[in-house]
């Protein structure tokens, strides 16, 4: 029988485990400092409540579940996989809203799917690790967000990232001067927002071919989305309202840009913001600013987000602000691991201390050793079996456990406990009593 997991899909052995918890702690420590609450939603969810929210590409990719019993032969779904933590948040907004407060601030750490093509670096479950501020169409929302996100980087040990940020309304200004239809700038943005993938030809082209430009203007706007990037913050800024010409919605979307910058200079984020028209964005709920966070020599984010102050209302009837931005907790994990980036605790084992067994007699004092250890803070493992000393300490050595317990019948007698350092090879002597104050200590 094949025993390999489903295919985009992966098992976490402990070491890849306690890696994975470490950085969720750390997030989650970070975000809960800002004062975000945490929240949790279901992995399935009908399957109205996510279609229709991601864009036609993005729709797509969602996981279905197929009716059940007798209505299971039509072949229809009625339920669905989690795509993202954003639906699924505003859906509860719409749901709680007058249980939640005023400015309610969430923070999300779990799975979601996508019923994508399996390859080296994506798969098909995934943990996204969002936050997400609901109910203020102010700006100092963008700036805690993109500084409590700078802030769980720092805490990681990244140290040389940016974070990317522009604006839909702009980018709507630059689309309409080139002469891309309002209807269609949902379309060119997912065509535009492929840029790093198929590069500056494959995006004209796709322009042309969905005929949302001509091939010479579309190769005009493609040129400004791939150089744009490369400017000074006030240089992004003139460039931008020069390309506009006049167009009202544009510009104020330029005008929040410039005071996003300077809020976030009060920020963990200071000097990380860099002013980019080519980000685009594929998800078409987006409404203002979006934003990701860029690492060198790395294709890809390591996360991204912006404003969707539209998404709500789409459940609830009335339009509620909201913005968010999530963290990528995969790539982050693949960076931090080759890059050796993990703290060297992360790697322990689970048990600090192992409780030999000396015979069958006293398998009852072992585990009662055991319970005492445990009881003093101590992690502890205990061999089962009465193998030779000698073999367990080994099998303690192997599994990385610093220190081993031996209590014979000696021992028992004076009511002492050996304790071997297996970093050392240093046996010593103690009272029972003394036994955890020297692995703390010395551990």
């Amino acid at each position: 029988m094949n025993t390999n997991p489903a295919r985009g899909m992966r098992d976490f052995l402990p070491d890849d485990v306690r890696r994975r918890q470490y950085v969720m702690s750390v997030i989650a420590d970070v975000y809960q400092r800002y004062g975000f609450e945490p929240l949790e939603t279901p992995a399935v969810e009908n399957i109205e409540t996510l279609m229709g929210k991601y864009g036609e590409e993005g729709d797509r990719l969602i996981f279905r579940i197929l009716k059940r019993g007798e209505e299971g032969k039509t072949g229809e779904a009625d339920l669905a996989l989690r795509y993202d933590l954003t639906v699924p948040l505003a859906r509860v907004v719409a749901e709680y809203r007058e249980r939640l407060p005023k400015f309610f601030k969430r923070y999300q750490v779990q799975p979601v799917w996508r019923a994508d093509r399996p390859q080296k670096g994506r798969f098909r479950e995934f943990y996204q690790c969002d936050v997400d501020a609901i109910g203020s169409t102010s700006l100092v929302v963008e700036a805690e967000l993109l500084g409590a996100a700078a802030e769980v980087l720092e805490r990681l040990g990244f140290s040389a990232f940016t974070i990317r940020l522009n604006h839909r309304k702009a980018l709507g200004g630059l689309l309409e001067a080139a002469g891309v239809a309002v209807a269609k700038h949902g379309e060119a943005l997912i065509t535009l927002d492929k840029l790093d993938k198929v590069g500056p030809d494959g995006v004209t082209a796709e322009l042309a071919s969905r005929a949302l430009l001509a091939e010479a203007d579309a190769a005009n706007l493609v040129q400004l989305f791939a150089t744009g990037g490369a400017a000074t913050n006030d240089d992004v800024l003139r460039r931008l309202r020069t390309d506009m010409k006049g167009h009202e919605a544009g510009l104020r979307g330029v005008s929040e840009l410039e005071d996003i910058v300077r809020l976030s200079d009060a920020s963990r984020a200071r000097g990380r913001i860099r002013l980019d028209p080519s980000l685009a964005r594929g998800l078409s709920y987006y409404t203002g600013s979006i934003f990701e966070i860029a690492v060198p020599d790395l294709t890809g984010s390591l996360g991204g987000g912006g404003r969707y102050d539209e998404l709500v209302g789409m459940f609830l009837g009335s339009q509620v602000a909201a913005c968010g931005i999530s963290l990528g907790l995969e790539r982050i994990l693949v960076v931090m691991n080759a890059r050796g980036m993990f703290p060297p605790v992360v790697g322990a084992t689970a048990a600090q201390v192992m409780v030999t067994i000396w015979n069958a007699d006293t398998v009852a004092d072992a585990i009662r050793l055991a319970g005492e250890l445990r009881t003093a803070g101590l992690r502890v493992d205990v061999y089962p079996d009465t193998d030779k000393i000698g073999k367990q300490v080994k099998y303690a050595d192997s599994r990385g456990i610093r220190f081993v317990t031996i209590v014979g019948t000696d021992e028992t007698t004076r009511g002492e406990v050996a304790v071997k350092n297996l970093s050392t090879g240093e046996q010593q002597l103690m009272p029972r009593a003394d036994v955890a104050t020297f692995i703390r200590k010395h551990g």
